[in-house]
């Protein structure tokens, strides 16, 4: 039985915030302590580092459920498929919606039979669950429909990745530039064509790691706010990556029985620019190999870090032509990896 993704849909909201835009913020460090730099140097030090240049931020009026559901309508539209037909909605998010100006997130319904809801989906046999594993949410969520698909209970699965992260960051955190919002969706079924999900590998690591990524206050002491923002210690995130996901990527090509010439693309969560880079030369490195031009495409410096829905926004924009000098041909072997809060990490081998 081969499992493939047979339609993909994503949201990019309209809403860009440049770089420029944060010039008049007031940046400040984790203790509350001013930062001895220009908003201009601390902007500029920014883009060096993440290679972002701007982000997209969804409208007021919209909900991380409704975005889910604008990638969800177009994956199906996608895959030529009645809706019906989908035994599982899997939407991996982390903060689930959150009202514009608002300090609380609703997470019942859970964001899946919202978008089962707004999707019409009147079969009460399509069972929707939420699914709650950091940046990696969205490659667990195509690992689960393909262990449901296998094990004969589902033969059609809507999975999507959605984030709202501009409604959970805090203005005087420098960091607070990295997060954006937006959705991708996939449709993974069973298939008589050749290729799909060849092999995966997922872990979570919470002995010493499981805070790296984390809901803090704000960095300004005078606040009397209760809110929480998205907060990470950068620096261990950095070290852990760079040590870890490039051998879960290499035990799960390994275990694909396809050889690191094989592979065509790695399509890897888009959260820093630098450390997706170091992460692949680090995997190449374990081969013996300088990493090839071209073989990771990138969608950070004009998309920003949208968490889960980075990898599914990156495929469906590469496989629609949207991204420039970048294709995936028939028969290609692709990786998606991913790595985040938890701490998570997971990959897939998939033969397009």
């Amino acid at each position: 039985m081969n499992i493939k993704i047979t339609g993909t849909g994503s949201f990019i909201p309209s809403t860009i915030e440049k770089n420029e835009d944060f010039y008049n913020h007031e940046f400040l460090n984790a203790d509350g302590s001013k930062i001895n730099s220009p908003n201009e140097v601390i902007v500029k030090k920014f883009k060096a580092i993440t290679g972002i240049e701007e982000r997209r931020y969804i409208k007021p009026e919209l909900l991380n459920s409704d975005i889910a559901f604008y990638a969800a309508e177009k994956a199906i539209t996608n895959a030529k498929i009645d809706k019906e037909s989908i035994d599982y909605i899997i939407v991996a998010h982390n903060y689930g919606d959150v009202k514009h100006d608002s300090d609380q997130s609703d997470t019942v319904p859970s964001l899946a039979s919202r978008v089962k809801h707004l999707l019409q989906i009147k079969n009460p046999k399509c069972v929707g669950y939420d699914l709650l594993f950091g940046c990696p949410g969205w490659i667990e969520g195509v690992i689960q429909a393909n262990a449901f698909i296998k094990s004969g209970i589902a033969k059609r699965c809507l999975v999507i990745g959605t984030e709202t992260l501009s409604r959970v960051i805090d203005k005087h955190d420098r960091d607070s530039m990295i997060y954006s919002d937006g959705a991708g969706a996939v449709i993974v079924e069973q298939s008589d064509e050749e290729g799909g999900i060849i092999a995966h590998e997922s872990a979570t690591f919470a002995l010493d790691e499981a805070h790296f990524i984390y809901f803090g206050e704000t960095n300004k002491p005078e606040s009397t706010s209760q809110r929480r923002y998205i907060k990470m210690y950068g620096r261990k995130i950095y070290e852990f990556a760079l040590t870890n996901v490039p051998l879960a990527i290499k035990s799960c090509l390994e275990n694909s029985g396809y050889g690191i010439k094989d592979v065509k693309k790695i399509l890897i969560h888009q959260a820093n620019e630098k450390m997706d880079e170091a992460i692949v030369k680090r995997f190449y490195k374990l081969h013996d190999m300088d990493m090839p031009e071209g073989i990771m495409p990138m969608s950070i410096n004009t998309l920003g870090n949208s968490s889960v829905a980075t990898v599914p926004t990156l495929y469906d924009l590469i496989l629609k032509g949207k991204l420039d000098n970048q294709n995936i041909n028939k028969g290609d072997i692709i990786i998606f990896a991913s790595v985040g809060a938890g701490m998570n990490i997971n990959a897939i081998v998939y033969k397009y």
